[in-house]
């Protein structure tokens, strides 16, 4: 079954990293734990009118099979059922805004049933996609929709972007906000309305995602270099965050990566 990408142009490149079809990868259902990031998306279910997760209690989430998620400041749970079939939409960074009214932040660990932000076009989205004849028509559909409910912004914040790249190299938040001449409260607050995660929760897990995409295909690691390699204070300091953000220890997550970095295998014991 196909798996097919489409790069939007103008005016939704820039905006639109990918608008994805994907069909038929996923042999039987399983549950995994995402590790967080600050992308948002848009989500699709092809197969049933439903997405589920799973609270820290074990509480099954439910929301309807057209939503978007939110970035994530704290690994996530997440059922992928037999087939998985999908459309997705990667929103480029900050840039959620021009497609939603929210402050992206009040989607941070969360998935919002897409009628709640679009009403009636978000409301039949999946009926409509899934009348396309093929998954080219699906996707045109997607980027049609997606054109219609662009807001009057324009385009990311600048200073937005470029202190989520000093942020993603490592750059202390103080001196990112001096750089820019913003006071730190305005560098929050700007930052956190459109990428959804404060700037040093954003750095924080930029930090892991950098750490964990060094680690890929490594099953032996030496956690005090990499610690030193990473910038955290010492193996402690790294133990620290790899339990708060990703719930796991570091051994643990080397055992239990699953398709790449950020997928780990959840223990149906554990739901």
């Amino acid at each position: 079954m196909p798996v097919v990408v489409r790069r939007p142009g103008p005016p939704l490149d820039g905006l639109i990293t990918a608008i994805t079809y994907r069909a038929g990868q996923q042999p039987c259902t399983s549950v995994e734990k995402i590790l967080p990031g600050p992308g948002t998306g848009l989500w699709v279910n092809l197969n049933r009118d439903e997405f589920r997760s799973f609270g820290d209690t074990g509480k099954v989430n439910r929301v309807p099979g057209a939503m978007i998620a939110g970035p994530t400041s704290r690994a996530s749970v997440i059922e992928f059922e037999a087939g998985h079939a999908h459309v997705s939409v990667t929103f480029a960074l900050a840039t959620a805004r021009c497609f939603v009214g929210p402050p992206v932040d009040l989607m941070r660990d969360d998935m919002v049933p897409l009628d709640e932000l679009w009403g009636r076009s978000g409301g039949c989205l999946r009926e409509r996609l899934l009348e396309a004849l093929t998954p080219e028509d699906a996707l045109s559909v997607m980027e049609d929709v997606l054109l219609r409910q662009m807001t009057g912004v324009l385009g990311p914040d600048p200073a937005v972007i470029a202190a989520a790249d000093a942020l993603s190299r490592g750059v202390p938040v103080g001196e990112v906000a001096s750089d820019l001449g913003l006071l730190p409260r305005t560098l929050r607050r700007r930052f956190t309305g459109q990428v959804g995660l404060t700037p040093k929760r954003f750095a924080r897990v930029q930090r892991m995602q950098r750490l964990v995409r060094d680690l890929d295909g490594q099953s032996e690691v030496d956690w005090a270099a990499v610690a030193a390699r990473h910038g955290y204070a010492d193996q402690p300091h790294l133990a620290d965050e790899f339990r708060e953000l990703a719930g796991v220890t570091p051994a643990e997550y080397l055992r239990s990566r699953v398709d790449g970095p950020n997928h780990l295998r959840f223990p149906s014991g554990e739901r």
